[in-house]
């Protein structure tokens, strides 16, 4: 067999399965992408918080006030991943939030971004967190259904865990017509 059509333990997709279904949400390799992404979301957002908050009178610097509004965005998609059904676009927003500061940070410093990031601790700490966090996210976003499978699963519930439970009234009025 070759390597393209060799079977291999896939927690995420099941992209070649002949029905085209996905796997649910709380598969193994899923929670623990999800858990990173998280993790790494709300340590960027303490780190921009813990920065601009004591910097936050300085008239001519508007970076606190953009990390205060950025950290609270970025908590509350990290609140969104934990919660949310699997949405692709919840996750590309993730990453795109996280990739923002990384972009943000170099634009700001433009040829020094390298000298400024090795001076100061906490730079080092969000960027890194921002890295794997955009990697966990863009992750999230591979092993994701399209967003079609997701809300079919909500309107269409099963019995394998992947929506709400059915009620004996939608039984009973199934059986009856």
């Amino acid at each position: 067999m070759s390597a393209s059509t060799a079977p291999e333990a896939n927690d995420g997709a099941d992209v070649d399965s002949p029905s085209g279904e996905f796997r649910g949400r709380d598969v193994p390799r899923k929670r623990v992408v999800r858990a990173v992404a998280v993790q790494a979301a709300v340590l960027s957002a303490a780190v921009h918080l813990l920065w601009a908050w004591p910097r936050l009178g300085a008239p001519s610097d508007p970076r606190p006030y953009v990390f205060l509004l950025g950290g609270a965005f970025t908590v509350a998609v990290a609140v969104a991943t934990l919660r949310a059904p699997e949405y692709r676009r919840l996750y590309a927003l993730g990453a795109g939030v996280l990739a923002a500061f990384l972009l943000g940070y170099v634009g700001w410093h433009g040829a020094a971004a390298a000298s400024a990031l090795a001076g100061d601790p906490l730079a080092i700490v969000a960027k890194g967190a921002e890295l794997v966090g955009v990697a966990a996210f863009l992750a999230l976003y591979r092993l994701a259904p399209p967003t079609s499978v997701v809300l079919d699963r909500r309107e269409n519930p099963t019995d394998d865990g992947d929506g709400p439970a059915e009620s004996d009234d939608a039984t009973e009025e199934r059986v009856d017509s």
